[in-house]
């Protein structure tokens, strides 16, 4: 078997063993009836999204916003393109608001889903990437399907490929429209002018970037009417009084991060999931899913279902989220702490963004309302999305348990008062409410 470090190495080009993802074989689907997307498994689908997670860690732009923008399409392309070939779902279009629709499966009903899910995918990651990584997309779509193709009559696999290219063109056409599309190339707007005054936000050391995705928090929700919905509520009033709450909340981030255990730090970095290291924090989400749908052998149609409704929710976090970032414009702990201690830094580096809600705590809490409602409150779990970085698998009684950490680390890093983080958690699961509320399931 192939590490998952083997998925995709190297400029423009992929290196994979279809195998090695437990793969439908020939077999499996020889003979005149071909499975549906409920009787096969999730190979096809936690392969490709092993690649999309190493793709938006070595393409520069890739954003935690742009990021969760890209995993929600790519998911959405995935699910809408093998729904007809699952009892299980239904279409988006009614299920998912403004939905427009996409290209009906036809009279003729044979399809081989792996093959489709792999050109839905494929179509979906070379329109959402830059152009730089249309070639290991297209080699590794290419390598899959050489291993698909067995006992498949030609006929089926073209005919299969072509509605997966035609649906992934309609859902990215969609996505067009909602404010994200190429955010990778626009993370600065030199328009933003940020607000100035006592307790407002300003660039932070060492790189003292101008704010990001400043307007993202307008961009078109897919399970939320809009950015504004599910409010975090009001931070705690500005005071640098050594007597107020505000200090008090400041004092406890200087604290912690002055007075780190040695698993508090392990914590913080295995949470931190910084763009270019790693596929962000909507990947680690993403990841989490994936191991999940490994551990309990999914379908291929669970594999759509669990990505499309985990992809909803890490997108409208970071939109909902960067919409009460930019409204209230919060400063960092860094800028608070350092008016008292020039010399106080945090252990993590902080984002150029504004401080509150924490988009850490959001876009957890809403994953883990998702994945809770698809697998069970209490599912115990071994998260290891950072083994091949060094890092010890990390085990969680829940999936709440698991945001909970990811929330808290934040603060162990210096990153966030603890209201952000506290109420952060509780915007997000108001968003992972709003994606189980969607009718996926026929």
């Amino acid at each position: 078997r192939l590490t998952r470090r083997e998925l995709v190495l190297g400029a423009g080009g992929a290196l994979v063993a279809a195998g090695a993802f437990g793969l439908p074989g020939a077999k499996a689907r020889a003979g005149p009836r071909f499975p549906g997307a409920d009787e096969l498994d999730a190979g096809v689908a936690t392969a490709w999204f092993d690649l999309s997670r190493e793709l938006v860690r070595r393409t520069p732009g890739f954003s935690p916003p742009v990021a969760a923008r890209t995993f929600a399409y790519a998911a959405l392309a995935l699910y809408e393109a093998v729904a007809p070939g699952a009892e299980s779902l239904r279409p988006l279009a009614g299920a998912l608001p403004g939905f427009p629709g996409t290209p009906a499966v036809g009279r003729n009903r044979a399809y081989d889903w792996p093959t489709v899910a792999n050109a839905a995918l494929a179509e979906a990651l070379r329109a959402l990437f830059p152009p730089g990584q249309a070639a290991a997309v297209s080699a590794f779509e290419t390598s899959l399907q050489a291993r698909l193709r067995g006992g498949v009559p030609r006929g089926v696999v073209e005919r299969s490929a072509q509605r997966g290219r035609d649906v992934a063109a309609a859902v990215v056409e969609w996505s067009t429209g909602d404010g994200g599309h190429e955010g990778y190339l626009r993370n600065f707007s030199s328009s933003y002018v940020p607000p100035a005054g006592p307790g407002l936000w300003v660039p932070t050391p060492p790189g003292f970037l101008p704010a990001l995705q400043p307007f993202w928090g307008g961009n078109r929700c897919l399970a939320l009417s809009g950015g504004a919905d599910c409010p975090p509520g009001d931070h705690t009033p500005y005071s640098e009084d050594p007597g107020s709450r505000f200090h008090a909340e400041a004092l406890e981030v200087y604290e912690a991060v002055n007075g780190l255990t040695e698993e508090q730090e392990q914590i913080a970095r295995f949470w931190a999931d910084d763009p270019g290291a790693t596929a962000t924090p909507p990947g680690h989400s993403i990841s989490i899913a994936t191991q999940v749908l490994r551990a309990e052998e999914a379908s291929l149609a669970a594999a759509g279902e669990t990505y499309a409704r985990v992809g909803i929710a890490v997108c409208d976090a970071f939109v909902s989220c960067w919409h009460y970032k930019y409204r209230y414009n919060l400063l960092r702990p860094l800028t608070y702490i350092q008016r008292f201690d020039p010399a106080w830094l945090p252990l993590l580096a902080t984002p150029p963004f504004p401080e509150y809600p924490s988009g850490h705590s959001v876009q957890s809490g809403a994953a883990a309302r998702v994945l809770t409602d698809l697998f069970g409150d209490g599912y115990a779990f071994l998260d290891r999305t950072h083994e091949n970085r060094g890092f010890a698998p990390r085990p969680f009684a829940s999936f709440a348990a698991a945001a909970e950490e990811a929330a808290v680390s934040r603060l162990y890093g210096g990153i966030h008062f603890g209201p952000a983080i506290v109420r952060g958690l509780a915007q997000g699961e108001c968003i992972g409410q709003a994606v189980g509320a969607l009718r996926l399931r026929a």
